[in-house]
């Protein structure tokens, strides 16, 4: 196995950023309070844990699943970077996703029409961010009842909470405090998908979009 790089460790006693320093959109501005990890630094950790894969399950044939729904947007970036690797490496990882909803139970899997389908395969579990770690290890135990070769587990961000089961990811981009954030790939009740960087939503945002959330269902 390759030795893998470290992620980047955020602390909560690191500075935010003022929103004025982005491109935030402001219609949402009053929702959120600070910028928490830019799109650049997102960026280029993506192509981190991309290179990390590469270098550790390169060489092989791996099945990548997502948990969505908004794990899928991170999921197609990872992917894209991998290609990009394939394409400008000496190294190869052929990659087959899986990316039809399939109903497990008490959570759903972007993958195939039977995960049977993975006996004997290479798995790599794609997710946008791992906290209390519950739903991971549903998934791994499902996952590994259909006997894969291996499966491994990356995840864009890792948050530190004192609810985590202690579930860590073989890849990691950004291990987080406990702040409750939002971007592209993780909304607060279907709302706050719009943004380029990863920001923490405001008690404003929080009260705004509890009450709709409550009005609509």
């Amino acid at each position: 196995m390759a030795s893998r790089s470290p992620c980047v460790m955020i602390s909560d006693e690191e500075p935010r950023y003022d929103l004025d320093l982005f491109c935030v959109p402001n219609h949402c501005a009053e929702d959120l309070d600070k910028v928490f990890i830019s799109h650049g630094l997102l960026l280029d950790g993506t192509e981190k844990l991309a290179r990390d894969v590469m270098e550790d399950m390169g060489g092989h044939h791996v099945v990548a699943l997502c948990v969505p729904k908004a794990g899928h947007t991170f999921f197609a970036d990872l992917l894209d970077c991998i290609k990009e690797l394939n394409r400008n490496s000496d190294r190869f990882i052929p990659m087959t996703s899986y990316c039809n909803d399939q109903s497990t139970g008490a959570i759903k899997v972007t993958g195939g029409d039977n995960l049977s389908t993975l006996a004997g395969k290479k798995v790599l579990i794609v997710e946008d961010i791992i906290d209390m770690g519950k739903t991971m290890q549903t998934l791994l135990s499902l996952v590994q009842q259909h006997n894969p070769k291996m499966v491994e587990v990356a995840s864009l961000l890792l948050k530190s909470t004192p609810r985590s089961i202690g579930h860590r990811p073989d890849f990691v981009g950004f291990e987080i405090p406990n702040k409750f954030v939002v971007w592209y790939a993780l909304d607060y009740n279907e709302y706050l998908r719009n943004l380029n960087h990863v920001c923490v939503i405001s008690e404003t945002g929080k009260a705004k979009y509890k009450s709709e959330a409550e009005s609509s269902g």
